[in-house]
């Protein structure tokens, strides 16, 4: 892009995966259109349905005053505080409970770029950016690539929200699960197609370099 530097809220429409990127990492004010905040107690909607880079599959439900649900295998009753709406749904949804979906994902063939200013766990990284349901894909996509430019406080705060945002949705009552569940298998499929866009850029630049060293070999 040739104003990678100029800030999303400044009417530059952000790159979308697969666009190029600075050599030097994507700079952070064109990641999200408002900085992202922990959840509240009541789960926030998509952090970045207003960019419109793509659907989040529905706004997560508010908290309630319920348990939350009961290890898998575990049977819920009424004495332990739940209510017959959630006695029905975890009988619909089984032993699915939130982050599990994520869970049985890989980060196979997404490549976070050199970060030699921070230092940071890139598997446990990329497994809270995947079991997001806050994130766009495409914000994932965008956080992923501004990692050369992030500091190390903007690092750990990133975890420390991805961590809590789990921690939140896990505690929801067991009345969401169905809906945690369409939105878990919507973003794992956004998942899978940031690996896929991944792959293609790495065949692009594979096939880029061989060209450059077949001009080179020519002396073109």
């Amino acid at each position: 892009m040739a104003d990678d530097a100029t800030q999303a809220d400044g009417g530059v429409t952000p790159p979308r995966p697969g666009d190029p990127v600075p050599t030097d990492g994507l700079d952070p004010s064109m990641v999200f259109s408002s900085p992202p905040a922990p959840p509240q107690q009541q789960p926030p909607a998509q952090q970045g349905g207003q960019m419109g880079d793509d659907d989040s599959g529905g706004t997560p439900p508010p908290q309630d005053a319920g348990p939350p649900p009961p290890p898998p295998g575990t049977v819920a009753t009424k004495e332990m505080g739940y209510d017959d709406e959630d006695i029905r749904v975890l009988g619909e949804v089984g032993d699915y409970r939130f982050g599990e979906i994520a869970a049985a994902l890989n980060n196979e063939s997404i490549a976070i770029p050199a970060h030699s200013e921070t230092s940071f766990d890139e598997q446990s990284f990329l497994l809270l950016l995947r079991g997001s349901i806050s994130l766009t894909r495409d914000e994932k996509w965008r956080i992923i690539q501004a990692v050369p430019k992030l500091s190390q406080f903007q690092i750990d705060e990133l975890q420390k929200i991805l961590e809590e945002e789990r921690r939140k949705f896990s505690e929801l009552s067991p009345k969401h699960l169905q809906q945690l569940m369409k939105l878990e298998q919507k973003h794992s499929e956004d998942w899978k197609d940031l690996q896929a866009i991944f792959v293609q850029s790495q065949v692009k630049q594979q096939e880029q370099s061989q060209a450059d060293d077949i001009r080179k070999q020519l002396g073109l």
